[in-house]
This record gives structure tokens, C-alpha cells and sequence, in this order.
């Protein structure tokens, strides 16, 4: 991507997608969001390399986090213009699956796919455990090991 692909907004980037699958006319700001991976600008570019290498192509979150937004949950189709931790947009990913399973039902092809650590479940374990331990009580609970995970799989639509 060159230094002029950085400087576009999330919607510049949207509408260049369209006009490489020839629909630029079918523009909608309410047909995709805008997302980043993590909870810092420091894992947003962390967490982005892999999934622009091809080797992160799942993600998840607590489910309490989506309730207490009151927001739904991803369903396949869903398209995400996804940012760095400067919020400039680097790729679109469209959702493919979405499962509910507690963090202890996570299984080793899942963490796999989360392309993280040495992409065994003992590291995608601790790993979370450690990010929900730090982000749960902003929103008034705490990690446990039959808590509820939204699992989403995805693939890079265009970078």
C-alpha cells in the first residue's frame, strides 16, 4: 500500500473496494463498519500483520462486551473495513462464521486460525485470559473460564 492508500478515510477505502468488484454506485455508509483488532493502537497494528499475512483469519470477543453495548452480534456477510492503531484503513475482511462458545470450549484449530503467539491453545489461552483479565472490568465483570465468547472467522477481501 502506498503513503497516498494511508491517507484515506475508511469510506475512501470502502468505495475503492467497490470499484475493483465494478460497484461503485452501490456506495452505502450502512453496509459495512469500521473496526480494529485489540484495545490498544499498539495491538491494532500487532494483531493486523497477521491477518494481512493470511495466517490470522479468526478473532473473538466476550459476548458481555456486545450486550452491554447492546449491539448484535457479527453475522457472516459482514464487512469490516479494519484499521491500524493510527485508525487508517489497511484491509476489508468479510465475515464467514460466527459461533458462541465459552473460553474454555475454544479448541486448538481456533486458536490456530487467531494466528497469534506460537498459535497453540496453551498461548491463546493465557494470552486472552490475559486481555479479558485488563478489559472485563470497564464494563463491570470479570475472566472467567465459562465465560461467553463470540468466535468469528474471516478472510481478507482486499488490501
Amino acid at each position: 500500500m502506498d503513503k497516498l492508500d494511508k491517507l484515506m478515510t475508511p469510506e475512501e477505502f470502502y468505495i475503492q473496494y467497490l470499484k475493483s468488484l465494478g460497484k461503485g454506485n452501490e456506495f452505502s455508509s450502512g453496509n459495512f463498519i469500521v473496526d480494529k483488532f485489540g484495545d490498544s493502537p499498539e495491538m491494532a497494528d500487532e494483531l493486523l500483520e497477521p491477518v494481512l499475512s493470511g495466517l490470522k483469519t479468526a478473532t473473538c470477543s466476550a459476548l458481555w462486551e456486545w450486550e452491554r453495548e447492546g449491539g448484535e452480534i457479527p453475522k457472516p456477510g459482514l464487512i469490516s473495513v479494519i484499521v491500524d492503531g493510527k485508525n487508517e484503513p489497511r484491509c476489508i475482511i468479510e465475515t464467514i462464521e460466527v459461533t458462541l462458545k465459552n473460553y474454555n470450549e475454544v479448541d486448538a484449530a481456533f486458536a490456530r486460525d487467531e494466528g497469534e503467539g506460537d498459535l497453540s491453545l496453551d498461548y491463546w489461552r493465557e494470552a486472552h485470559k490475559r486481555f479479558f483479565t485488563r478489559t472485563l472490568p470497564a464494563i463491570g465483570r470479570e475472566f472467567r473460564d465459562d465465560m461467553p465468547l463470540v468466535c468469528e472467522r474471516f478472510k481478507v477481501v482486499w488490501k
